[in-house]
């Protein structure tokens, strides 16, 4: 699998949500998929591809097929398929980071952030538990390699009633999460893979046995304000490569297409446990 990641071009066709990015106002529903997206390979889908295309996790089909849920969670699970291009769901998946598919489901103003991974039963059929706390209008990432096929990520929107109050994000390179410190050093360039390096501290003393978490030190997602364009980037090496430290410092290089304002999550496992620290990047302009 490639180790730097990239999200394809953003063509004209983008339409961004009218309510312009994290606002989304007091109304809360889904908001239709937007683009064609198409991808052409890549570490997973939405990272790699022609500049003419758009990147993954904005449409909710792609090459036949297609991301299928009702837009209102059941309370405490999410179930859905995804059908191929006979009409039927898909059952057959290749492995990716010992998981047949993962799912990213994050509330447009990314407030919420969750990586789950579902079980398929045998007739196609995905499940996991889920639960999203707040009210909003939320976006659903499936990224997923059908057998035979290529790295695709879908997406759809979800909605949870209620009295929703978007939040806001001031730029910032470092995170707290359960007393831990991760700090990220390095720029993002539109048009051009940056190499990103995230440090991670206890204390004020660096974690230096990081445990692997899906064949990796730690799997970062970037989602751009706005349209939520779908990025995920796994390390520069990883556990039993004979050459890759179990931290401080987990190293990743991304390519993002525009100048803009993303929003990164950096999961990682110590102590038996998966944490998530959160950044808010804007980038600089295309190479």
């Amino acid at each position: 699998m490639n180790t730097t990641a990239r999200l394809a071009g953003f063509g004209g066709a983008l339409v961004l949500l009218a309510a312009g990015g994290f606002a989304l106002g007091n109304a809360v529903g889904p908001s239709p998929a937007t683009g064609e997206h198409r991808e052409t390979g890549g570490e997973h889908a939405g990272m790699t591809g022609p500049v003419d295309e758009l990147p993954g996790g904005l449409a909710s089909s792609q090459d036949g097929y297609t991301f299928a849920a009702a837009p209102t969670p059941e309370a405490g699970r999410f179930s859905f398929t995804i059908t191929g291009p006979d009409g039927e769901p898909v059952t057959a998946f290749d492995v990716e980071h010992e998981k047949k598919l993962h799912l990213i489901v994050v509330r447009r103003d990314t407030a919420v952030y969750r990586h789950v991974h579902p079980e398929p039963a045998p007739d196609g059929t995905w499940s996991v538990p889920l639960t999203l706390p707040a009210a909003g209008s939320y976006r659903a990432f499936a990224d997923f390699t059908p057998t035979g096929g290529k790295p695709m990520t879908l997406g759809l929107d979800l909605s949870v009633a209620g009295d929703y109050r978007p939040a806001s994000y001031a730029p910032g390179r470092t995170a707290q999460v359960d007393g831990y410190t991760v700090r990220l050093d390095g720029d993002l360039t539109a048009g051009k893979a940056s190499p990103l390096t995230l440090t991670v501290s206890r204390g004020g003393v660096p974690v230096t046995d990081l445990q692997p978490y899906l064949a990796a030190y730690g799997h970062l997602v970037a989602l751009r304000e706005g349209d939520l364009a779908y990025l995920h980037v796994h390390p520069d090496g990883g556990p039993g490569d004979g050459r890759t430290a179990a931290g401080p410092q987990v190293r990743f290089a991304a390519e993002v297409p525009s100048a803009g304002t993303y929003r990164l999550f950096l999961d990682f496992k110590h102590g038996g446990v998966v944490r998530t620290a959160e950044f808010t990047v804007t980038t600089e302009r295309r190479a």
